[in-house]
């Protein structure tokens, strides 16, 4: 069975720290991009961050710029959001998914196949 599972988040104050996983079981992530999506209560799914398969590449939404980090572990078959001086409006459901292809701005949800199950971020004093 194919899964990706999310784990590491949590309820933290503004400036703290997260670091989220994305976990695949049933397949290999290295032929994926692997993108981050959160989706905050009655608003849309928004893409935050995505790791190409091949190079490297990574792609950032500007709300996040200079605060996430994205990074892939191989051998562990698992994709990390490092997550710092988060801000309240951070807080949502965040949601990883694997993509095909390599996408100049991998914003889109439907660019994405399979997605997991979601983890809740909380930012709040």
């Amino acid at each position: 069975q194919l899964q990706l599972v999310e784990s590491g988040g949590g309820l933290v104050q503004p400036g703290g720290s997260l670091r989220l996983s994305c976990a695949a079981s049933g397949f290999t992530l290295d032929y994926y991009a692997i993108g981050w999506f959160r989706q905050a209560p009655g608003k849309e799914r928004e893409g935050v961050s995505a790791i190409s398969s091949s190079d490297g590449s990574t792609y950032y939404a500007d709300s996040v710029k200079g605060r996430f980090t994205i990074s892939r572990d191989n051998a562990k078959n698992t994709v990390y959001l490092q997550m710092n001086n988060l801000k309240p409006e951070d807080t949502a459901v965040y949601y990883c998914a694997t993509a095909t292809t390599w996408y100049s701005n991998p914003t889109r949800p439907a660019d994405f196949g399979s997605w997991g199950q979601g983890t809740q971020v909380t930012v709040s004093s």
